[in-house]
């Protein structure tokens, strides 16, 4: 995982210790090359990475959903290398609203 990417799930580790009853849901998107299988699994890895290490990190399990959504939510519809790498994502939701 990338540095910048840490950072970032630090950020979102530290906001979720002061918002106690916020819940997230990570989806897990991927470019647009492989199978939908082979796609919407590695959505699901991506997602998951991002949830185990933001357990790691203290949050607890309960409060996190996973979910794939694989190609089928691209950002960027180009083919090109930079438009791929925008499509490769986790995806954050907050789906209860925050408070103490």
């Amino acid at each position: 995982m990338k540095e910048t990417y840490k950072q970032t799930l630090q950020s979102v580790s530290l906001w979720m210790s002061k918002n106690m009853t916020a819940r997230l849901s990570l989806e897990g998107h991927c470019d647009e090359r492989g199978t939908n299988e082979y796609n919407l699994a590695l959505g699901d890895r991506r997602a998951k990475a991002v949830k185990d290490y933001l357990v790691s990190l203290g949050v607890a399990s309960g409060r996190i959903d996973v979910i794939s959504y694989g190609e089928e939510k691209p950002v960027c519809k180009e083919q090109s290398e930079d438009c791929w790498a925008k499509n490769r994502r986790a995806h954050f939701i907050v789906l209860i609203k925050a408070g103490k």
